[in-house]
């Protein structure tokens, strides 16, 4: 009797048809980094068997392997990994400004926000770390349940044109990653992040942008809508408006560079024409680091 299917992955990647390599990549990376920063391998408390090793002075006789010993002459102490756990809490933009793409042959930018926070959910779940979203509704966990259940959340979207990160539930000391475009107020962003200081947590800021928001390749008439269609405006000289833009867009990331750095996160900026396997490997590391810059 045939079963159904577990829709949840299946969806996920049918709605980042564009881009279909990167969780298989995001599986290789797995098997390839997860002994970097967060297999820290050392003898401690833990479940995991790490290596034997000969009787020291001040070793109780119960931590002796009696069995391994009996193999030799010597008296073997059975040691086990001590690994630390760690909580990354995931904030990815849902509003209506995400789903903005300049050309049909580029994703939009919720979509690869969406495949980087799912690829390095699946790294750090691999890793032994617990993930999860703010908010509140999915505190952190490990295993394929919690990525089935990100998976389905971070297909989400609000009809608002922009959202501001929602900082409740985030687990003290722990780290987190928000990506948006970070093009709407950046009042919510700096509350966001002074709260999240205030918690001792530390993380990145990964802005997301379609490379014609970098350029503004506009020339001659042009109409520029929102997204949600409740911002619009018209223009007969739109290259009269790139130095304005490119001066407002350029202290827009001095400002998140910024507020990351005094509140000990770092701030990345990434286009969807770029490669999401190069970002992946970043934020990873970045992530791996507790948001050092």
């Amino acid at each position: 009797m045939a079963t159904a299917t577990p829709t949840l992955r299946p969806r996920a990647e049918a709605e980042a048809a564009r881009l279909p390599p990167l969780l298989a990549r995001a599986e290789r990376l797995a098997r390839t980094v997860l002994l970097g920063e967060h297999g820290r391998r050392r003898s401690g408390a833990g479940d995991d068997f790490w290596q034997y090793r000969p009787v020291q002075a001040g070793d109780s006789r119960t931590m002796i392997d009696w069995r391994r010993s009996a193999r030799s002459d010597a008296q073997f102490v059975r040691q086990r990994e001590w690994q630390v756990a760690q909580s990354v809490m995931l904030w990815v933009d849902p509003a209506a400004s995400m789903r903005f793409a300049s050309d049909a042959a580029l994703p939009e930018k919720a979509d690869r926000a969406r495949l980087l926070a799912l690829a390095v959910a699946l790294l750090l779940d691999r890793g032994g770390e617990r993930v999860g979203l703010t908010g509140g509704a999915l505190p952190p966990r490990r295993g394929a349940a919690q990525i089935a259940r990100l998976t389905e959340a971070l297909m989400a979207e609000s009809a608002e044109e922009y959202a501001s990160p929602d900082m409740s539930g985030l687990v003290p000391h722990g780290r987190a990653l928000l990506i948006s475009d970070f093009m709407g107020d950046p009042a919510p962003v700096r509350a966001a992040l002074t709260a999240a200081a205030d918690r001792g947590v530390r993380g990145v800021l990964l802005q997301v942008l379609d490379p014609a928001e970098e350029a503004f390749p506009y020339r001659g008439r042009t109409i520029f809508e929102s997204m949600g269609g409740a911002l619009r405006h018209e223009t007969l000289k739109a290259a009269d408006l790139r130095p304005r833009y490119l001066e407002r867009l350029a202290a827009r990331k001095d400002e998140l560079a910024r507020l990351a750095s005094v509140t000990g996160w770092t701030h990345s900026c990434h286009h969807t024409d770029a490669s999401a396997q190069s970002a992946l490997l970043w934020l990873y590391s970045a992530i791996s680091e507790g948001g050092r810059a």
